[in-house]
């Protein structure tokens, strides 16, 4: 019986270490309070490499692109790969290319308030909407990589 509560004393206190840093904010973000509330994401921007090619191209952008990126500050995709469009963004350095940023809490059921009408299934999902069209969606983690999938919705 005392090795029973042992393991299980064990496994509340490995959970508990587990969710400390993963911090969840929700609503309407910025990005400067993202990286400010979990700034262990700018490690992962400051070392990601984008292609050339592929940040060429999103420089040369000529008309208004917007991404709505729908993630959780506690999840670990969402760590990598919005920081990645982090970087891809300071990069690119084109005024056309704007971002929205909307935190979803942990629980699925309470995320219906933040995403209405999205259809917001897993988590992050960049929306790339040009010409007041939806162009298409990264959802979850790029089939190439942030910068090359962007450019690849945005010649559709």
């Amino acid at each position: 019986m005392f090795m029973k509560k042992a393991v299980f004393l064990l496994l509340v206190v490995s959970l508990f270490i587990a969710l400390q840093g993963q911090t969840e904010m929700l609503g309407s973000l910025t990005r400067e309070a993202i990286l400010k509330g979990v700034p262990e994401w700018q490690q992962v921007m400051a070392s990601y490499q984008p292609d050339p090619l592929a940040l060429d191209k999103l420089k040369a952008i000529s008309l208004p692109v917007k991404v709505e990126i729908f993630l959780g500050t506690w999840c670990p995709d969402s760590k990598a790969h919005v920081s990645e469009f982090f970087k891809v963004l300071d990069l690119a350095d084109n005024p056309l290319l704007s971002a929205t940023y909307i935190g979803l809490p942990r629980d699925k059921a309470k995320r219906a308030e933040y995403c209405q009408g999205k259809d917001i299934q897993k988590i992050p999902t960049f929306i790339v909407t040009a010409q007041g069209q939806e162009k298409g969606r990264i959802i979850e983690a790029p089939l190439k990589s942030i910068e090359q999938d962007l450019v690849n919705l945005l010649l559709r």
